[in-house]
């Protein structure tokens, strides 16, 4: 699978968000090629605060896939530069590959603000494909915010 089509699931993902949450999706992939599990943010939906949709995918996927936490050769795509928190998820799950589509200046883990996945001192670290499908990712995040102005 190309990174444009992780990306492509990861915006239907995140197209079927709750109105009160930010239109962001997640899909995390076996290492076949296989989707494993989908997720759209639900922070509003749950009211829990580690509802992202890299997390809600992480869980779902490390259920499917039947090894533990252990994600091991999988692939992570997120419509948005994942956080602190869920760049610090998928490392510990051990994803190989993070493909992401806008970047995220503000609260952004994977360049913008911080780079946690590629810590030198962590014992796991992602490849990375970030940018990708940018301004369609991006064109989400203005919509919804415009919308709540």
């Amino acid at each position: 699978m190309s990174p444009e089509d992780a990306i492509r699931r990861a915006l239907a993902a995140a197209a079927t968000v709750g109105p009160a949450d930010v239109p962001i999706g997640a899909v995390v992939f076996a290492p076949d090629g296989s989707e494993l599990a989908a997720a759209a943010n639900a922070r509003e939906e749950l009211g829990d605060p580690t509802a992202h949709a890299e997390i809600l995918a992480l869980r779902r996927a490390a259920t499917v896939l039947g090894d533990g936490w252990r994600l091991a050769g999988t692939t992570l795509a997120v419509t948005v530069e994942p956080c602190t928190m869920c760049a610090g998820a998928l490392v510990m799950a051990r994803v190989e590959l993070l493909v992401f589509g806008a970047w995220e200046p503000k609260t952004g883990a994977v360049g913008s603000l911080w780079d946690v996945v590629r810590d030198r001192r962590l014992t796991h670290r992602p490849q990375v494909r970030g940018g990708v499908l940018a301004d369609e990712c991006a064109l989400l995040l203005e919509d919804f915010f415009a919308r709540q102005r």
